[in-house]
This record gives structure tokens, sequence and C-alpha cells, in this order.
């Protein structure tokens, strides 16, 4: 029974947590996350919610079936992307972090960013940093991050790790995927619904059978 008593005490624990998230987190002023292509949800499109951590490789391995489903369904699937960074994964705070620099110094550079992460994850995981100090680690980020837009903006990008905007913005899509019950990357959900098996990459098969029969008529997307 002792089994029981823990699965319970765990349950439990999440729930309270989860509780106290949505009492002591205050309101942002505007909402989470990164449109894929400034392609704002409508009323008639389906929206597709990401969590994705940028230095984890089940997130990586996840991009590109999803971004295939997005450019073949095209305006009717919105896509909205959540840094969402695990403790265990080293750095993660950080590029998360970028994200939300390069977002507010030109949001049209963030998915760029994104997918390069994901290009070159090895280069702050495990041994790569292990020996660097924090500020070490921001500066590498920081010129990561300015060769990776294509521009020399490495000044502002640099005094984004210091403005106390994107620290709080960066808890905030933490604490967000906490209020929803996300405990991993990927993490996806579909109009406000959790997909299963999270944590897992999803091929291109498995979003267009979720996807298509979500229109109608019957069989619009079977093509």
């Amino acid at each position: 029974m002792d089994w029981v008593v823990t699965w319970w005490a765990y349950t439990l624990g999440n729930l309270c947590s989860k509780s106290i998230i949505t009492k002591e987190v205050s309101i942002p002023s505007k909402q989470d996350g990164f449109w894929y292509e400034n392609r704002n949800a409508k009323t008639d499109s389906i929206l597709i919610e990401a969590f994705f951590d940028p230095v984890c490789p089940d997130s990586r391995d996840s991009w590109p079936p999803l971004k295939q489903a997005l450019q073949h369904y095209g305006p009717h699937v919105s896509l909205v992307v959540h840094p969402f960074p695990l403790p265990y994964h080293d750095n993660a705070f950080i590029s998360s972090r970028a994200l939300h620099i390069i977002d507010k110094l030109d949001a049209s550079a963030t998915y760029r960013l994104l997918e390069s992460f994901f290009d070159q994850q090895d280069k702050f995981y495990g041994k790569a940093t292990f020996n660097l100090s924090k500020a070490s680690v921001v500066d590498e980020i920081a010129k990561f991050t300015s060769n990776a837009i294509g521009n020399s903006n490495y000044a502002a990008i640099k005094a984004g790790f210091t403005d106390p905007k994107t620290d709080h913005a960066t808890r905030i899509s933490f604490k967000y995927g906490c209020v929803k019950g996300v405990y991993g990357t990927p993490f996806f959900f579909v109009n406000g619904f959790p997909l299963p098996d999270a944590g897992s990459a999803l091929d291109y098969k498995g979003w267009r059978k979720i996807i298509d029969p979500l229109f109608s008529p019957a069989g619009q997307w079977k093509n």
C-alpha cells in the first residue's frame, strides 16, 4: 500500500503546487508565446500550442514534422510556441531567454533562432559548457544569437540578458507551462486539449491523423 500513499502524495502535491502558482503569479500584460509566421489564431482556425525547450533533443526532433504540417494546412492552422526551460537541461533558461530577447528586438527572427538552437544544440549542452561560468555561457549564447539572426546587433542582445523584463518573460513562460500541467518537452495542445505521449516527438503522419478529422467536410485534407 506504500506505493498508493506515495502516488496520492505526489498527485496532491502537484495539485497544490498548481493552485499556489495560479494564486501567486501575476497576470502578464500580454499573451505568452511566439506566433509562427505572425499567424495569430482566428476563431475558425485550429490552434496548436507547443511547449519547447531549445536544448531538448526531443523538441528538436518534433519540429520538422510539425513545420511540415503547418505548411500543409496553411492559414487553417495556427501555432504558438511557448519556451519551457527544463531544469535538468543545461542552459535551457538562458537559451529560452535569448528567444524572448530576439522576439522583442525582431519578432520575425524568433523562429530562425529557435531552429539555430535545434541545429546546434551540442554547443550548449553537456560537456561543451561544463567548465564555463554563467557569464561566459551568456556571452557565448549572445554571440551565437547575433550570428544566427544575421545581424551584428550583439550589444543589444547582450544588454537583453541584463534586462529584468526578459528574465520575467522567461519565468512567465515556464510558469504558464506549469499552470497548464506541462511536465516535459515537447508538449502539445490542440484547441486547448493536451495530446498524449508528452515528451515524445510526433511525426507528420501523426499530425495528419490528429488534424484531418477536425476539418469539415470530412476528408477535406486527404491529399
